[in-house]
């Protein structure tokens, strides 16, 4: 039987081709090289392509829903500058992305560390000499004060930094009832001015752009954080409180305002969730959808169902694009941000 006789209804006659890397080649070309192979690689080169589109059309109102460790990670100025220029409407996000974001904002410094006890010390020393266990690693941490994601280590002083920034420049100015989405402003605007103030030497960072740029920044799980801790306790003994309910009607009246929707999913969970059931509040649904997740689709969780599956509940348009890339996100995240502003800035 050949391969163009007719009879084949699913086969179709597409050779595979071998991606090409070569010295001085841009991410762009990259991820064109990918578009000839395969598996992940030919899905991030569709997710490139995908938001390509989806950025540089005008009409195009972009949801931006970021999960995990993104900021305390090194994806921090990634966002920052999506949000800054111009390609982001509103953002999802946790409250601990916020939380580091801040500490970044006001001084306090992320560190290299060891997932661990046995990989290399972050310095250099050999860091197996002591044959430590897991668990004699974390808590050696907890005696010196420093609290671990992954390979990344934040001293503990720096969460005392971050309330005394909260108790003094960002409460005094919501001492009322307020949506998440006032708080994160007016914690954006504090942000920026204590990072200018200060001449702190990081970028003041998402909060910041977000409202310098007038873009919405929602936390719908905000509890589940520092910063949530925090508000808490502050709420306890002042007249400062949360309305978890009152973004919902702002966020609806976005997308049903949107000529053209567009979801750029960073993970899962809340932040994910909250982005794609905005269109069951809405008439219409969004027309592209882009997602980088680490979780496979076999598990039924969240984080791991794929956009098509999103179709079902009508979330996306009949005739939406999309496309899911599995991988670590802060691989995926700034070749695929990287390879679309590259051919961005040909278009422009």
């Amino acid at each position: 039987m050949s391969e163009d006789d007719g009879e084949r209804e699913e086969f179709g006659h597409d050779p595979l081709g071998h991606a090409t890397v070569h010295a001085g080649m841009t991410v762009g070309e990259l991820a064109e090289a990918y578009a000839n192979a395969g598996v992940g690689a030919r899905c991030l080169s569709e997710a490139v392509d995908l938001t390509s589109e989806m950025l540089g059309r005008e009409d195009t109102t972009v949801f931006l829903g970021l999960a995990g460790a993104m900021v305390p990670t090194g994806m921090r100025r990634v966002v920052t500058d999506l949000v800054r220029d111009g390609y982001v409407d509103a953002l999802v996000t946790t409250g601990a992305n916020l939380t580091h974001d801040t500490i970044e904002a006001v001084g306090g410094h992320h560190h290299h560390g060891r997932a661990h006890p046995d990989d290399r010390h972050p310095a250099g020393e050999d860091a197996g000499a002591d044959s430590a266990t897991e668990r004699d690693h974390d808590e050696r941490l907890r005696a010196e004060g420093v609290d671990r994601v992954y390979n990344v280590y934040l001293p503990q002083e720096h969460f005392a930094l971050f309330e005394d920034h909260l108790r003094s420049h960002v409460f005094p100015r919501v001492e009322r009832q307020v949506s998440i989405r006032e708080f994160t402003t007016a914690l954006g605007e504090a942000n920026a001015e204590q990072n200018e103030a200060r001449a702190i030497d990081a970028d003041p960072g998402v909060t910041a752009a977000a409202a310098k740029a007038g873009v919405p920044v929602y936390v719908p799980a905000i509890q589940d954080s520092v910063l949530g801790i925090q508000a808490w306790v502050y709420s306890q003994t002042s007249e400062f409180g949360i309305d978890a309910l009152a973004d919902m009607t702002e966020l609806s009246d976005l997308a049903a305002g949107a000529e053209r929707a567009g979801a750029l999913v960073v993970g899962g969970g809340v932040p994910k969730n909250y982005v794609l059931q905005t269109m069951l509040t809405v008439p219409g649904a969004y027309d592209y959808g882009v997602q980088l997740t680490t979780d496979p689709d076999h598990t039924g969780g969240l984080s791991g169902a794929t956009l098509d599956e999103a179709r079902s509940w009508g979330k996306l348009d009949p005739g939406a694009e999309n496309v899911t890339v599995v991988g670590d996100a802060t691989i995926t995240l700034p070749f695929l941000v990287a390879a679309a502003r590259e051919r961005l800035t040909v278009v422009d």
